[in-house]
């Protein structure tokens, strides 16, 4: 199936080719039509599989024809994640005289407050600056018609839920369309997805939690000093192109770029202790190609979006299976195939087994280079 078959404003499908897309993957061809015609959603959908425009090509299609002003909100977890929506908006409305804004913390509030006094079509929202936003009485959502809940799981996860419900209650009560996505959908999202949408359409709500297709998985068992040789090692190879790693913690990642930086790796860490200049900044650079490694910890990871990432890296295992999910689905994305590798110490094994039985499937165990033992 081709976009032309989804019945989408001829401009978007212009779009969606000139960024090089050729046909709809599962998501997008089922989200897609469904919210074209105004329903509700509540979708299931891997990282990577192509969700931001199954929800984006639907909203720019209602709002193409209609009188201006503010009509469609979109909230997420991260500052990272919004910017990435708002790009997204940017390329598939690039032929549509749409206007946008994203709107999150660790920036000035001038530029995002004349977005709300000017009516922009399509906020995306972190829902904490959002409110501060609400609270100074300039923003106007009576003309809100579509609200999108992105990584609505992270969401719940970072203690986003009485923020989202103090949004809900600004918006108008007349009868709007809600699409709700997630990559897992535990029973406490099902819930909240009762309250908010109106007899949704379910997509992929049957799935278990599993990675996207596209990536290959691997678990090296080592020390935990042995961790930093390793990663050396893997970049000598030259298939390794450019890395995503992992840590636990803050700490644990400035820790790392350190020490990558002083082996001479080219390397930068994003977590949220960093500003969002800083943030900006190593992330751009690490999707040009300045940096071969950027460093992450889960929560500033959500919205890393990069082409032709070639290998996620584990550093340290994450300790809940669906963090791995959204780790490796980094790599992998859409159609591409990608490389997720875990570095497993040995106080680690209880939480990867957790992992893969979770993920329904053993991880291949490599060999350790003897050079790195």
């Amino acid at each position: 199936m081709s976009f032309t078959a989804l019945n989408l404003h001829p401009n978007l499908v212009r779009a969606a080719d000139s960024l090089g897309y050729t046909a709809p993957t599962p998501i997008q061809h089922r989200a897609i039509p469904a919210a074209r015609d105004g329903r509700d959603i509540l979708a299931c959908a891997a990282t990577g599989s192509g969700k931001t425009a199954a929800f984006m090509l639907p909203i720019l299609h209602r709002l193409a024809a209609r009188k201006r002003g503010t009509r469609a909100l979109i909230l997420a977890p991260t500052r990272e994640l919004a910017a990435q929506i708002d790009e997204h908006r940017a390329a598939l409305g690039r032929y549509t005289d749409l206007t946008g804004a994203a709107v999150f913390g660790g920036v000035g509030m001038g530029p995002q407050e004349m977005a709300f006094r000017r009516g922009a079509d399509i906020i995306v929202a972190t829902p904490g600056r959002l409110l501060d936003h609400l609270g100074r009485g300039y923003v106007n959502f009576d003309g809100i018609e579509i609200v999108v809940l992105d990584e609505a799981d992270r969401m719940l996860d970072m203690g986003f839920l009485p923020d989202v419900r103090r949004i809900f209650a600004t918006l108008p009560k007349r009868p709007r369309q809600t699409l709700l996505f997630s990559a897992t959908l535990p029973a406490e999202i099902v819930q909240l997805a009762s309250v908010l949408l109106r007899d949704p359409v379910r997509v992929d709500v049957e799935r278990p939690p599993a990675p996207a297709a596209g990536v290959r998985h691997g678990v090296y068992s080592v020390s935990r000093d042995g961790k930093l040789p390793l990663l050396l090692d893997m970049l000598r190879q030259p298939d390794v192109r450019n890395v995503l790693a992992f840590t636990r913690t803050k700490h644990r990642a400035d820790r790392l770029a350190g020490a990558l930086v002083r082996s001479g790796v080219a390397a930068d860490r994003i977590h949220g202790n960093r500003s969002q200049s800083q943030r900006t900044k190593a992330l751009a650079s690490f999707k040009t190609g300045t940096l071969r490694v950027l460093v992450a910890t889960d929560i500033a990871a959500r919205g890393i979006d990069v082409a032709g990432l070639s290998h996620v890296v584990n550093f340290d295992v994450p300790n809940e299976p669906d963090s791995y999910i959204h780790r490796v689905g980094r790599t992998g994305r859409v159609e591409a195939v990608g490389d997720a590798v875990t570095f497993v110490s040995p106080e680690e094994e209880s939480d990867f087994r957790s992992i893969e039985r979770a993920v329904r499937r053993p991880i291949v165990r490599l060999p350790v280079p003897v050079s790195t033992r």
